[in-house]
């Protein structure tokens, strides 16, 4: 990538960082009592973040498909993550950014294919654990009963979202093997505000999409579900923040239910992907599912507070890491 642009997302990245520091519900006492209380086990979640973020790596690199050094594959995985975060409606910031390194490395078109493909991938793997953990909420209910109860309108709910769930995870598996930008272009054209370019950009680089959603297609097979079951596995793994955390103040919290509160938290928190860093949803979200499990909201508030702390430690990471590499 060229200097003038690595420095362009640098810069912004640091900017949206110290916007979202400003922007954090809690004063700096606040944030070094949470802190305090969580004594060890903050520096514990930050490493532990490492290893998710080794993981996703690992499911970015099968993506790709070799030629690109694992390192720079690590790189351009935290640093996509940290411009994510920071940016409105998610994918704005980290997805071309990726492309535009991928692509002195690999080119343009696998580059592109390779970064959507991904994110694809990372967004299905959440459906995926949303998914299962209806099922896990449903059958502690029957085996474990209590907290988990199951009254009738919790019973429409958690129908509602397996439907929408399932229906989500057969358009991804539609797209996995047709491919999806044309078809995306495709609705564009129908939409007045953006008709009129989309039609023209279709046209003039519709040999080039076609081939974009040819590579897309041909990634089947062993690398996919081990693809995905990275993805998956990265979402499980980074449950074990919630327990840790969780559990200094209730001893009686289980792992499976850090795992709903991860689960319904996120949830939650993607409802309102338009805000950079879920703000205020991420930590409302997390008082909802911890109260939804009867852990007492001031605990969810409290892991929410640490968890963002964490979250902006690694953000600054991403962005510090997007100076690393060589000029092209």
């Amino acid at each position: 990538m060229k200097k003038r642009w690595r420095n362009i997302f640098f810069i912004c990245g640091l900017a949206a960082v110290v916007l979202m520091a400003v922007m954090l519900d809690a004063d700096w006492n606040q944030v070094k009592g949470v802190l305090s209380q969580a004594g060890i086990w903050f520096p514990v979640i930050v490493l532990l973040w490492g290893v998710i973020y080794l993981i996703n790596a690992c499911s970015f690199g099968l993506v790709i498909g070799g030629g690109v050094p694992f390192l720079k594959v690590f790189q351009l995985t935290v640093s996509g993550y940290a411009l994510n975060y920071v940016t409105p409606l998610g994918l704005l910031g980290g997805e071309p950014y990726r492309i535009l390194e991928l692509s002195e490395i690999v080119g343009r078109k696998k580059a592109a294919s390779s970064v959507l493909l991904y994110a694809m991938m990372h967004i299905c793997s959440h459906f995926c654990f949303w998914l299962a953990s209806v099922f896990l909420y449903v059958m502690l209910h029957f085996t474990v009963g209590g907290k988990y109860h199951l009254d009738g309108w919790m019973c429409v709910l958690l129908g509602v979202m397996s439907v929408v769930f399932i229906l989500v995870l057969w358009l991804f598996s539609l797209g996995y093997r047709r491919g999806f930008v044309v078809r995306v272009f495709g609705l564009l054209n129908r939409i007045p505000l953006v008709k009129r370019w989309s039609v023209g950009y279709l046209e003039k680089n519709r040999a080039n999409l076609i081939q974009v959603d040819e590579q897309i297609a041909q990634l089947q097979g062993v690398r996919f579900w081990t693809s995905l079951f990275l993805e998956f596995a990265a979402r499980v793994v980074s449950c074990l923040e919630y327990w840790l955390l969780i559990g200094l103040l209730m001893p009686g919290f289980t792992f499976l239910d850090s795992v709903l509160v991860m689960a319904f938290s996120s949830l939650f928190s993607n409802l309102i992907f338009f805000s950079p860093m879920q703000v205020g949803g991420y930590e409302g979200g997390m008082a909802l599912a911890a109260g939804g499990i009867q852990v007492p909201g001031a605990y969810g508030l409290y892991t929410a507070l640490v968890a963002r702390v964490r979250q902006i430690v690694w953000t600054v990471i991403g962005i510090l890491l997007m100076k690393v590499g060589k000029d092209r």
